[in-house]
This record gives structure tokens, C-alpha cells and sequence, in this order.
């Protein structure tokens, strides 16, 4: 299949997922939050926070699974294919049995590490449990989901978010009617994903025939798979202190209400984020591919192209949420919340420059040029803990966010686009001309529209500022569609046979 046919294919199905995702999570995240109140969703956020931090024992193994699928699928090794899966799936059974004992501690525990109210000590235990539970199971579930993405077979795997992600919605809003609590919305959160884990795995057995037996558990694909998960293991640590710290931090020096603040900025950002993150993962595999046959001239393409297509989507939504931030927030979850959006500023332009970026990231992750990105990120990921305790302390929720932001800035601007630019050389200037320039430039008439039209009237509900969104985005739609046309290959054919039909029609 054509390179950018199946991307396009696979970007498409993994925006259609994460549209439903984000729409639903949109709207029922301030649902819960009014129904719980601030000291049960800040709970919520904590809780989920710390177990969050599970993800650390994947060891890497998801992102080693992901590149060597690929790479046997290419180049035909059944044998080698059969080893990997019998011997990831021996691994991810042993971890999910040993975070049982973290979870049964951390349940007892965690009304006396952080400062939860009495009134929820007992529900706090259970949450740790169900959900740490949940995570334990979900590492040998969840390994499909990882083979399907290895096969490039994205719009497999959005199928199940697209369909569970509104039963979950649909069911969380029926047990709040009900009068159900916390706890009823958490188990609703964790089981839907659990099923949708099992209708992965069920899809695997039908794509692939892969035998299964401990004759197939091998030492040398565990010594291949260790090898590259070991400095993937590394991103997984930073990437959690990078992002997931903060609640945690906010939780020990401040209280579980004001995590609630931090968290509404923190999931705008995640939103936007995920939109880019969604697009990219299409990369690893594919540049694995294409690494393993030595087509380093496509592989340049796939950095350059990518990188423009992740700059194209994560600029304007960027622009939208710097511009018209604190609508957004106000009809999101009220105006009682529109302080949130400082730090919603401080969090967005670092992560923009990041993920802009993102193709980057997975490039190197496809291609095992990743050791270098570990190093820088475990230094990021000590700075941005120390200076968020200390700038917590005096600042609030804003000095942690300044101190997730200053060490994720130094990474995207000083060390990533040297980096890859050096591995594939390519001028770091051509590089950010030809990826950066034209969705930089088509977001100015963009954002002078979204003032312009902020200008005429504030938006405090959706309606307004549907109307604002939809004006700033066809501006930059416009933008876009004329370089499509003038620039892509696709859109210069385009233009030429709509071009020849005109003519055909005129003579007619």
C-alpha cells in the first residue's frame, strides 16, 4: 500500500477514535466534577495519578513489541513473531501478579500519605485497590492492543474506543442519576476498558495464527525485547515525572481541591496533546519498516512530512486555546474555574513546541535511536521535580506548572531537532523551514480572526463559541487547502484534473 494512503487511513481512524474519546471526556468530565464535587474528583485525579505510575513496569515491552512486530511482519518471520508474542505475554503475567502487592499496601496506606479528608479515607482505600487492580490486569489484557499497532492495523484498534468509550459515558451518567458515588464511577471507568482489551485480543487471534506453549517462551527474544525496553523503560520513568507528578506534588503541598484546578489546564493541554499523539504513533512502526529495509531517503520524508502534518494540527489548536482559553474553561465547567487559565498558558507553549515535534520522538523510538532522548529526559524529568517543590511552595499551582514547563522547553528547542537532524542529516534550518513555516504562517490570520470575532462578542457558553472556533478554523482551513493544492503532490493532481474537467465542460 502507497506510504501516505495507508497513513492517511490509519491517521483517519485514530482521529475518529480519539474524537469520540475526547468528546465524550469533554463533556462528562465536568458531569462528574459537579456531581462529586471538588474534594471527590480531586481524589479521583489523585488516586488515578499514583496508579498511574504502574505504567512505569511496562518496562518498555509495549514499544519493543510495537517495532518487532512490525519488523517480523516485513520481513516474514513467523518463528520469531511466535516467540515474541508467547514470551511478552509470559512477562506482562508475571508483572501484573507482582503489582499486587503494591496495590494491597498502597490501599492501606494512602489516607495516611496524603492528605485526604476523613470523610473519604474509606473510599480512598477502595479506589487504590479497584484501580490498581484493574492496571495489574490490564498489562497481559493490553498487550494486544500493542500487536495491533505493531500490524499497523489502527483502525482495528479504534474501533474499540470509538464503541467504549460512549457505553462508558452512558453508564457513568446513569449510575450518577442513581445516586451512585465514586466508587460506582470508578468501576464503571476501569471495567470498559478491561472488555475492550479482551475484543483485542480476540481480533489478534483472527489476523495473525500465532501457536502457543512455553516451548515458545525464549531467552532470546526476552534478551532482544530487554535490550531495546531497557532505555525505553527510561522515557516511560521521565515521561511519568514529567507529566504525571504534578498532582501528586499538589496533593502533599497544598490540598486535593486544588488539584482540581491544576487538573482542568492540565486536561485541556492532554486534549490537544492527544489530537498530535494520536496522528504520530503511526510513525514507529512505519519508520521500523522502513529502517529495516535502508530506505533512509523515505525515512527523511516520513521526519520532515510528519513532523509539518503533527505542526499543522497542534498549532491552530494551540492558537484556539491561547486566544480563547478562558471560554473554553468558562463553558467547559463554569466560571468559578476560569483561574485555571494561567496555568493553562504556562503548560500549552512548551508542550506545543514538544509535540509539534512528535513524529520525532517516534522516529527515533522505530529506528532504537532512543538512548540519547532517555538521558535527556530522565535530566528534564529531575528538574522539572525539583523546581516544581520548590516553586509549589510559594506560588501555588502556577509554580508547579512554571516547573513542569521550563525543563520541557530546554528538551524541545535545544535537543530534539539537533538530534534527529544530525542521525538523518538534514540541515536543522531546512528542517524547520519545511515542517514549521507554512502552519506557523497560516495561524496569524487565524488568531487576528479569533480576536477580531472575540472582540465583537465574549463567548460564556458552547453556542458563541462554536461560532468563534468554526470562523478562526475556516480561516486557517483556507490557509491550509491552497497549500494542499499548491504544494502536495495528491492536491497538484487534484488541481489539474478539476482543472482539465473545467476545460472539458467549458468546451462542451
Amino acid at each position: 500500500m502507497n506510504l501516505k494512503i495507508q497513513a492517511l487511513k490509519n491517521i483517519a481512524s485514530s482521529w475518529m477514535g480519539l474524537g469520540v474519546t475526547i468528546v465524550v471526556g469533554f463533556f462528562l468530565s465536568p458531569y462528574i466534577l459537579h456531581h462529586l464535587g471538588d474534594e471527590a474528583f480531586g481524589l479521583w485525579v489523585l488516586i488515578f495519578s499514583l496508579t498511574g505510575y504502574y505504567g512505569i513496569f511496562d518496562f518498555g515491552i509495549r514499544s519493543a513489541l510495537i517495532r518487532y512486530v512490525a519488523k517480523f511482519v516485513a520481513t516474514a518471520d513467523q518463528e520469531g513473531l511466535a516467540r515474541l508474542i508467547n514470551t511478552n505475554l509470559f512477562l506482562y503475567s508475571c508483572i501484573g501478579l507482582a503489582l499486587l502487592v503494591p496495590t494491597v499496601l498502597g490501599s492501606l496506606f494512602v489516607d495516611k500519605i496524603f492528605r485526604v479528608p476523613l470523610s473519604f479515607h474509606h473510599d480512598a482505600q477502595i479506589l487504590f485497590f479497584m484501580v490498581g487492580a484493574s492496571l495489574a490486569l490490564g498489562f497481559p489484557l493490553g498487550m494486544w492492543g500493542g500487536v495491533l499497532e505493531g500490524l499497523q492495523k489502527f483502525y482495528l484498534l479504534n474501533l474499540t474506543n470509538i464503541l467504549s468509550s460512549p457505553v462508558r459515558a452512558v453508564l457513568v451518567v446513569i449510575a450518577l442519576k442513581k445516586g451512585y458515588g465514586l466508587l460506582m464511577v470508578a468501576f464503571i471507568t476501569i471495567a470498559i476498558p478491561l472488555l475492550a482489551s479482551l475484543v483485542q485480543c480476540i481480533l489478534v487471534q483472527r489476523l495473525i495464527r500465532v501457536p502457543y506453549g512455553w516451548r515458545f517462551i525464549d531467552r532470546n527474544s526476552f534478551r532482544q525485547v530487554a535490550q531495546y525496553s531497557s532505555i525505553t523503560f527510561l522515557l516511560i520513568v521521565a515521561g511519568r515525572l514529567r507529566f504525571k507528578t504534578d498532582a501528586i506534588i499538589i496533593g502533599t503541598f497544598l490540598s486535593a481541591s486544588a488539584i482540581t484546578y491544576f487538573s482542568i489546564a492540565g486536561r485541556l493541554v492532554d486534549y490537544a496533546t492527544d489530537v498530535v499523539g494520536s496522528l504520530a504513533q503511526i510513525f514507529t512502526p512505519m519508520s521500523s519498516e522502513v529502517h529495516a529495509a535502508g530506505d533512509f531517503d523515505r525515512l527523511r520524508k516520513i521526519f520532515i512530512h510528519g513532523n509539518r502534518a503533527c505542526a499543522f494540527t497542534m498549532f491552530p489548536i494551540s492558537a484556539t486555546l491561547i486566544v480563547l482559553g478562558k471560554s473554553v474553561i468558562e463553558a467547559w465547567v463554569g466560571p468559578r474555574y476560569v483561574s485555571s487559565y494561567l496555568v493553562l498558558l504556562i503548560l500549552l507553549i512548551p508542550s506545543t513546541l514538544y509535540f509539534a515535534q512528535a513524529t520525532s520522538t517516534r522516529i527515533l523510538f522505530g529506528t532504537s535511536w532512543h538512548r540519547p532522548l532517555a538521558a535527556v529526559a530522565m535530566m528534564e524529568a529531575a528538574a522539572n521535580i525539583i523546581l516544581s517543590v520548590v516553586l509549589v511552595r510559594h506560588f501555588g499551582i502556577v509554580g508547579d506548572a512554571v516547573g513542569t514547563a521550563i525543563p520541557l522547553l530546554c528538551t524541545c528547542l535545544f535537543f530534539l531537532p539537533r538530534h534527529l537532524c544530525r542521525k538523518l542529516q538534514v540541515p536543522v534550518l531546512t528542517f524547520v523551514r519545511e515542517a514549521y513555516l507554512f502552519p506557523f504562517l497560516f495561524c496569524i490570520p487565524m488568531v487576528l480572526a479569533l480576536l477580531f470575532m472575540q472582540r465583537l462578542f465574549y463567548a460564556h457558553s458552547y453556542g458563541p463559541l462554536l461560532v468563534q472556533v468554526l470562523a478562526g478554523s475556516a480561516v486557517y482551513g483556507a490557509g491550509v487547502l491552497w497549500f494542499f493544492l499548491k504544494h502536495e503532490p495528491m492536491g497538484v493532481e487534484l488541481r489539474a484534473r478539476m482543472a482539465q474537467y473545467f476545460q472539458s465542460a467549458n468546451g462542451q
